[in-house]
This record gives C-alpha cells, sequence and structure tokens, in this order.
C-alpha cells in the first residue's frame, strides 16, 4: 500500500500554520516531517512540541527534522535528516532513533543512508517542484533506480500531485512525500482522499 508523508512549510501556508497543522493531522496522512529547517534549534524544539501534541491527538506519526538534539530533548524516537547532517552522528546517536530517514539525490547517496542504518530514504525531486524551482525533475526512472539498489523503503518526493502518483506507483515506491499539496489546501481532508482515489 502507498504511503502518503506531509512535508510541513510554514511559508507556504496562508492561515495559522498550527491550525493548518492540525487539519492536516486530521486527515490521517501516514507521517508528518516538521521540516522547519530555517528556524534556530530553540525556535524548532518549542515548535515541534506543539506540532507532537496536535499529532497526537490525531495518532498521526511525526517525525522531526533536522535537529538531533530536539527530538532527543522531547524523548521523541523519529527524525529525517539532510544527509550532511547524518553524517556527523555517531553509530550510538544513530541507533537511538527507530525511525531514521535521511534525503536522497542519487543512488550513492541512497546506498550511503542505507549502510548508516536509515530506516526509510526520501528520493527527490522527481518532477520539477516549485520548491526547486528551474530544477527539472529527475523522473520515474531515477527513482526505479534508487527503489532497485537499496533494501529500505523509498519515497517519492518533489511535484508529486494527485494527477502523477500512479505513475510514481509503478516506479517500486514505498509512497510519496507532499509539501505544496498539504501547505496549500484549502481543505487537506478532501486533497487526501483525491490522492487515495489516484492509487487505488
Amino acid at each position: 500500500m502507498c504511503k502518503i508523508i506531509c512535508i510541513t512549510n510554514r511559508s507556504l501556508c496562508g492561515n495559522d500554520f498550527l491550525s493548518h497543522l492540525e487539519a492536516v493531522a486530521a486527515a490521517h496522512p501516514d507521517a508528518m516531517i516538521l521540516r522547519e529547517k530555517d528556524l534556530s534549534e530553540a525556535e524548532y524544539l518549542r515548535l515541534a512540541e506543539k506540532a507532537k501534541a496536535i499529532c497526537e491527538k490525531h495518532q498521526t506519526p511525526l517525525i522531526l527534522h533536522s535537529f538531533p538534539n530536539a527530538a532527543k530533548a522531547l524523548s521523541h524516537k523519529a527524525i529525517h535528516l539532510p544527509m550532511p547532517v547524518l553524517r556527523t552522528l555517531s553509530a550510538e546517536e544513530r541507533s537511538y532513533f527507530s525511525v531514521l530517514g535521511a534525503s536522497c539525490h542519487s543512488v550513492e547517496e541512497a546506498k550511503e543512508a542505507e549502510q548508516f542504518g536509515c530506516t526509510y530514504i526520501t528520493a527527490g525531486n522527481i518532477f520539477e517542484t516549485d520548491c526547486k524551482k528551474g530544477l527539472p525533475g529527475k523522473g520515474a526512472d531515477f527513482l526505479r533506480e534508487i527503489c532497485e539498489n537499496v533494501n529500505i523503503d523509498v519515497y517519492a518526493l518533489g511535484g508529486i500531485s494527485a494527477r502523477n502518483i500512479a505513475e510514481i506507483m509503478r516506479s517500486g515506491t514505498d509512497g510519496a512525500c507532499i509539501m505544496s499539496g498539504f501547505m496549500k489546501s484549502e481543505n487537506p481532508e478532501r486533497f487526501m482522499e483525491e490522492l487515495r482515489n489516484a492509487i487505488s
């Protein structure tokens, strides 16, 4: 079954961010990655505490991002890291997390992330996306190559919508990560329904 993960970006959100997070969590994506990379660690920790309460209320798994120490401060064992951050962690630090993800942009990075003990990776960007304007999508063949070279879950990332999610599923991916669609949606529940219908 294709999993759908929301990636947050409060700069794309037209209304109150925490209210929007609540609406997304209530739509029950398979997980939510709190990505807000522009915040300081202290600011991120404060936001993560609120996001954790929202996600627990709706039983939507939360994956924190970029700040391993903030995750530990909240006794939170799910985190997603950029490869440069992942490379700085010791084996002991990595082993703290039961869910450990990494952002990969090549087969070599995907293999490296698996060797570091990641439980999943994101592979992107698959299609052109506003988040990386002017950067062409790497396409379904790139995604297929990643999936064939690792034995952990692979989630497609970049420009994915209800219009093209069926195409990426044919590449062998375990699911899709979506940012703009969730953050800009006026009705996250309906958006989730459209995605589920597109892959059913």
